[in-house]
This record gives structure tokens, C-alpha cells and sequence, in this order.
């Protein structure tokens, strides 16, 4: 059953993707314009042609412009060697994805030749490069800014191997330029609505604890600890005492919770150790990820409380948005 739901969520996704690619071009693209490295130039006004729209061309690298969208910052450059060493000796088996573009009036006369934007298909536009290939197979579509924005982050969705970093500024980005809520980011991404909201609360990180997660010093689950601190000082602090010591992630619950309240460690401490039930502790741990907020059970002979700690009103709100929407 479990294979059958996350396959249709995957087909679901999929075909979220599909229909921001529309078949057919629009009546018109998008008439802002965006900086490609020192030369400005703005989306084609004039729609692409219909025998063009739609099906794969050979295009020159070198009008290829790269996406100012793309979410997507690391690249193992191992596997991009290997896929340049596979188009080198087969070639792009799937064509990438681009929009034309062309030049404003002040551009440099005589450059008349049609440029184009990356939407998707990064990794084999670079690999191609890598390979010494003069053109790359691509599909023109005529889509405007807000499309090829959403098309890239939801693309970038869809790929494994994503950083938790990059998850949660793609999160970021569909949620604050589309006046998204999580509940409506999560629909649009096929992902859980509780993992959204946990990926974008690791924007509230300092940038250098950020840094830290995104080249893998620190975990997801980390980073999840340490977000239980108030100040960015003391997330930073944390996050070096962590590195410094290898602490695992429940180590690192321990010690931002000793942080929190340090007049309660060493008893706290001994507690756990000696009274607390393993079934607590793993429904505990069952609470914190599927809210992403701290949870501590308080039972005695099956009778208890449950305490859920959350460190802003967009914790909150979220919250009681997950418990309204569980009610229901």
C-alpha cells in the first residue's frame, strides 16, 4: 500500500510538472527583463514559431543562457563527469527544456543570432560542455518569469539528491513570490504538509549553520535540534560544540535541552535514564517529526500530558492549521 500511494504521488507530481509546460505556445511570453551575466535581455515578445514549439531542435551551447531561477546550488562533480563521459560516446537522450529570448535595443549590433534560456535540464547542458558537444537537443517553450520560476523549483522538487538547504529555499521561494500557504505548497510539490513546514523552518538558521548543512557537517536532524534555541548566537555556538564533539542527533537534543533549562540537566538527565518508558520515548520522537516542533509526554501509569514547545507564531499557526486539518 505504501508503494502504490507514494508511486501516485510521484505520477501526481509529475503531471504538476507537465502542466506548467503547455503544449502549445502562449499568445504572448513575459516582457520583464533579467540580468544574464553582463548583458541584459528580456523574454521574447513574439510567441515561438508552432513548428518549433514543441518539438526537439539542435541548439548551440553557446546561446544557451543559464536559469537566474535555478534553486539548485551543488553538483557532484563525479556524476557530472560521468554523464559527460555518456553524452560524449551516446549523446542527450532527453532533450532539455528552454525559452527564446532576445536582444533589447542597446545590445551590441550584429548579435542576431536567437538566444535562449535555461529552464530545465541543467546537469545536461554543463555536462554537455564537459563533453566538447557543440549543441545540445532542446525544447522551446514559450512560457513567461512566474512559470519558468515555478517550473525550475518544482523540477528541483522532484530530484533525490537535494541538499536539505536547497529543499527548504525552494519551499521558501514558492511559498513567498506565490503567496502560498504550506498546505498549498505541499498540494503543489506532492510532498507531506509536515515536512514542508520542517524544511522551511531551517531558514530561520544563521547563514553560516546554514553552510554547515548544506555541505553535510550537519544533519536535518541537527539542524531540527538546534532551531529549539532562541538566539543565533546560540544556534551558532551549538552548532560548532556539535561539530567539535560529533554529537549524534539525539545527543544534540539533549544538549540544546540542557541549554534551555540548565538548572534541570543533571536531574532531567537522570530521569530519563533511570524512569522513562522506551514507548514514550519513541512516541516522543514520532510527535517531533511528524509536527517538527519539540514534544515532551509527561505519563504516569497511563495518565499524562503532552507538551508541545514552538518558538514563534508561524510554529504556532502551523500547528493548529496541522491539528484543524487532522480534526476534519
Amino acid at each position: 500500500m505504501a508503494t502504490a500511494t507514494t508511486d501516485n504521488k510521484r505520477r501526481a507530481l509529475g503531471k504538476g510538472l507537465e502542466s506548467l509546460l503547455p503544449s502549445r505556445p502562449a499568445g504572448s511570453a513575459a516582457t520583464s527583463a533579467t540580468n544574464a551575466g553582463s548583458v541584459t535581455i528580456a523574454a521574447a515578445a513574439a510567441p515561438v514559431a508552432a513548428e518549433v514549439a514543441g518539438k526537439p531542435m539542435e541548439i548551440p551551447l553557446e546561446q544557451i543562457e543559464r536559469n537566474p531561477w535555478q534553486t539548485r546550488s551543488h553538483f557532484d562533480e563525479a556524476l557530472l563527469d560521468e554523464l559527460a563521459a555518456s553524452i560524449k560516446a551516446s549523446g542527450v537522450v532527453q532533450p532539455i527544456v528552454v525559452r527564446l529570448l532576445k536582444p533589447v535595443a542597446h545590445m551590441e549590433p550584429g548579435k542576431n543570432e536567437p538566444r535562449y534560456q535555461l529552464i530545465t535540464g541543467e546537469r545536461r547542458w554543463l555536462a554537455s560542455k564537459r563533453a566538447g558537444k557543440a549543441t545540445v537537443p532542446s525544447i522551446v517553450r514559450a512560457i513567461n518569469d512566474e512559470q519558468v520560476l515555478e517550473m525550475t523549483i518544482v523540477e528541483n522538487l522532484q530530484r533525490a539528491d537535494l541538499n536539505p538547504m536547497e529543499q527548504a529555499r525552494a519551499f521558501h521561494r514558492l511559498a513567498n513570490e506565490f503567496k502560498m500557504t504550506q498546505e498549498q505548497v505541499a498540494l503543489r510539490t506532492g510532498k507531506e504538509r509536515a515536512s514542508v513546514a520542517n524544511f522551511m523552518r531551517l531558514m530561520r538558521l544563521p547563514e553560516s549553520v546554514q553552510a554547515k548543512v548544506e555541505a553535510g557537517e550537519l544533519t536535518f536532524g541537527h539542524a531540527r535540534a538546534l532551531l529549539a534555541l532562541d538566539h543565533a548566537e546560540a544556534i551558532v555556538s551549538a552548532a560548532q560544540k556539535v561539530q567539535a564533539l560529533s554529537l549524534s542527533v539525539r545527543q544534540t537534543e539533549s544538549y540544546v535541552n540542557g541549554l534551555i533549562n540548565p538548572e534541570s540537566r543533571v536531574r532531567a538527565a537522570k530521569v530519563e535514564e533511570q524512569t522513562e518508558d522506551p514507548n514514550v520515548r519513541e512516541a516522543e520522537d514520532r510527535l517531533r517529526r511528524s509536527l517538527g516542533l519539540k514534544v515532551k509526554i509527561e505519563d504516569k501509569k497511563g495518565k499524562g500530558r503532552v507538551i508541545i514547545e514552538y518558538s514563534g507564531l508561524e510554529d504556532f499557526d502551523a500547528l493548529l492549521e496541522m491539528l484543524g486539518s487532522k480534526a476534519e
